[in-house]
């Protein structure tokens, strides 16, 4: 987030002096017009050189956020998985021992 706002003033204060340039340059105002045009078209590209890197850094970010959710998705189904699974053992277990014990019980 840093360098998306020294970015953006970056751009803001590269504008701002041209426009300051060019208002105190000694040209006519035919020339000027043509130079804002051109400086405009610059800040244009530039604008949207910045854009799609941001929007590639975006859609690298997504990914990598995908993949680390579905991984962590994977190791939450397998560590619910062996939790079933101990808790059946100990659910089969536990019916042994009451079982043992009721057939102890009726012997007595």
């Amino acid at each position: 987030m840093k360098k998306a706002k020294f970015g953006i003033g970056l751009v803001v204060g590269a504008l701002v002096g041209v426009v300051a340039g060019l208002l105190t340059a000694p040209k006519s105002g035919k020339e000027t017009r043509a130079d804002l045009k051109r400086k405009k078209s610059e800040m244009q590209d530039q604008a949207n050189d910045q854009l799609k890197e941001a929007k590639v850094r975006a859609d690298e970010t997504a990914k990598d956020l995908k993949s680390r959710a579905r991984e962590a998705a994977d190791e939450a189904k397998t560590r619910a998985d062996d939790l079933k699974k101990r808790a059946s053992h100990a659910a089969e277990s536990a019916k042994e021992t009451w079982s043992e014990d009721e057939a102890k019980s009726r012997k007595k």
